[in-house]
């Protein structure tokens, strides 16, 4: 069978079509130039089928079909972008906690810090010293002792205050990914809908992925775009996809039409890790279980806020390989000399964990309410709170308190100033209750712990501060009169001292008279003199130094980082841009030719026409 003699006239038909539908899909294009997320389309033409005739050419062409608007998009350059954007996010959080920081430990001309007001104490200190028994040089004295404790009190707050936002911002975020989990969500159903009749959703996957976007800056994704059969187990394909994604190394947050929440649950009293932490952190749960936020898969901006506001440096109470013995209800930890962490374990100055909280051994959670620390055997025992199972069982299991994490966050730099504040009153207290007071009386410490029922004059655990052999022991609690009450938050000066400035001793005799200096003089050697007091193997004033030398390379890590992964991300969306993007003067190009392959077409008609017309008309009887 021949073709039919209108055959043509079908086939320019066909042209017009493919010509009007390219010309509205660069039209559209051109329309969304500045619209962001818009994937540039490109309107899919293939050969019309071929007709069979009985000629001897065998086949006719039919003419173009327009079967598809498609998107011109790489998905590989989508993963790289989410997977650059993760990391992005943690050093964007980073650099903005790391400056506030840097503003804290400040110390210049203008902003007077720690070094002004350490230096200032001790020239009052020896004024005190030029000037025996002269009442207003020790009273300007211990108001400067005064206003160091009130650099660390603020310090203290201040860090507190910066781990509150972080965890404020941690809710805030995790509100966030909910939000986008229930947009992606709604948009895979509305996409699944239109596109279950081979019509391709484009604009809705552009929103879907705008949502990706944002989402993997917030937290890692990997996303997953499963083809639905029309049968279980066939191959045909329906035309639909389950849309997955995965956050956090592998947690299901999107499954299709269904959609997972992020719980934030602010921590209890016993839940508590470190012992300046602030109130009610937050851990987060998903479908009730613990979302991993210390595992290494974890990226963006959760993971930068997590390791702000928890990062310890990886010194937290860890013993593993320790001998755990345990009662019915109590955990006994010997520390092993070959822990990496010994130092850290076995010196109090260093302690981070709070007074009760939870402790994990084995894998079982026991909440204690006091604990012990025996300094001879380098034992801690653990009294289980009413209510825990029996122990028995756990004994020679690996324990620990909180989660390492290996990055120096707020928990770490209050760590920083309490071992500080610690070791530097121990140092002076220990002088100092070896003089005689003006009414010859043993001389009170210089420093306490907030209020003044807490004068650390009954035990220092490692000197017992020359009390006689009965006062003595090898273990206490933290809660009883010792140094592990004093953080940089609660550090403070004798008020009796402050209110009588004779209750401040000068010397060990006070029979020879105002002029003897000799406890005076010990006192201003705490300054310089390692053998008095020694911080991370410097003198007492070079605490500043010591610090801000972590919060410049913590800073400048922070800082680099960020510049890298945003230049990273600059040459990623510059490849994007260049497959998705629109361009005006492709587009104009395209215009100019699909005008042309419309003009074509249409004459085309035209001559079918005139032949038509002198076939009908002209040559008919």
């Amino acid at each position: 069978m021949g073709t039919s003699q209108f055959f043509g006239l079908n086939i320019g038909y066909t042209g017009l079509q493919a010509a009007n539908a390219a010309l509205n899909v660069t039209g559209n294009n051109i329309s969304n130039v500045e619209t962001k997320g818009y994937t540039r389309q490109e309107a899919n033409q293939v050969a019309a089928d071929a007709l069979r005739t009985n000629t001897s050419y065998g086949m006719a062409g039919a003419g173009v079909d327009t079967k598809s608007v498609e998107q011109i998009r790489n998905e590989y350059y989508d993963l790289k972008y989410w997977q650059n954007n993760a990391s992005k996010g943690i050093f964007d959080i980073k650099q903005q906690y790391y400056r506030q920081i840097e503003d804290y430990f400040t110390d210049t001309d203008d902003v007077q810090g720690f070094n002004k007001i350490f230096s200032d104490m001790f020239d009052a200190l020896d004024e005190v010293y030029k000037s025996a028994g002269d009442d207003t040089k020790k009273a300007a004295f211990l108001s400067q002792c005064k206003s160091l404790t009130e650099y660390f009190n603020s310090m203290s707050t201040s860090l507190q205050k910066i781990q509150i936002d972080a965890n404020n911002e941690i809710k805030n975020r995790s509100e966030r990914v909910n939000s986008l989990a229930s947009e992606i969500a709604t948009l895979n159903k509305q996409i699944n809908t239109i596109e279950i009749n081979k019509v391709r959703a484009n604009e809705l996957r552009d929103k879907r992925n705008l949502l990706i976007d944002e989402l993997s800056e917030i937290v890692d994704v990997k996303v997953t775009e499963v083809p639905i059969y029309t049968t279980e187990g066939g191959t045909e394909e329906s035309g639909i996809y389950r849309y997955i994604v995965d956050i956090g190394g592998g947690q299901n947050l999107v499954n299709g039409y269904e959609y997972s929440t992020l719980d934030c649950v602010a921590r209890s009293g016993d839940e508590k890790v470190n012992q300046s932490d602030a109130d009610g952190l937050y851990d987060i749960y998903i479908n009730g279980l613990p979302l991993n936020l210390y595992g290494g898969n974890l990226g963006g901006q959760l993971k930068g806020l997590i390791e702000i506001r928890d990062g310890n440096n990886g010194e937290n109470f860890s013993a593993k390989g320790a001998y755990v013995d345990t009662t019915a209800s109590s955990v006994t930890v010997t520390i092993d000399p070959s822990n990496p962490n010994y130092d850290f374990l076995t010196d109090m100055n260093k302690v981070t964990m709070n007074m009760e909280g939870t402790i994990v051994v084995g894998n079982v959670e026991v909440k204690y309410d006091q604990w012990s620390y025996d300094h001879v055997n380098k034992t801690y025992t653990f009294s289980a709170k009413p209510g825990m199972p029996d122990l028995t069982s756990l004994a020679h299991k690996d324990c620990y308190i909180g989660v390492n994490i290996d990055y120096q966050g707020i928990p770490y730099y209050q760590a920083q100033m309490n071992e500080w504040v610690r070791s530097f009153a121990q140092a002076m207290n220990r002088i100092e209750i070896s003089a005689q007071d003006e009414y010859g009386n043993q001389a009170q410490v210089l420093f306490t712990s907030g209020s003044d029922e807490n004068k650390f004059i009954s035990y220092d655990y490692e000197t017992g501060y020359d009390l006689p052999v009965s006062n003595k022991t090898t273990s206490f609690m933290p809660g009883i009169d010792n140094y592990l009450q004093l953080t940089a938050g609660s550090f403070n000066i004798n008020s009796d001292m402050v209110k009588d400035v004779n209750l401040f001793g000068t010397t060990k005799d006070i029979t020879q008279g105002q002029d003897a200096q000799d406890i005076t003089q010990l006192l201003l050697e705490v300054r310089t003199d390692k053998s008095k007091m020694t911080y991370r193997g410097c003198s007492s004033e070079e605490f500043l130094q010591c610090v801000t030398s972590d919060v410049a390379l913590g800073a400048k890590s922070a800082n680099n980082f960020y510049t890298n992964y945003d230049r990273i991300s600059q040459a990623i969306v510059a490849q994007r841009t260049s497959v998705s993007g629109v361009d005006n003067d492709e587009e104009a190009l395209n215009l100019v030719k699909f005008q042309e392959m419309y003009n074509l077409s249409s004459k085309m008609i035209q001559v079918m026409t005139e032949i038509y017309d002198r076939l009908i008309l002209q040559t008919g009887v």
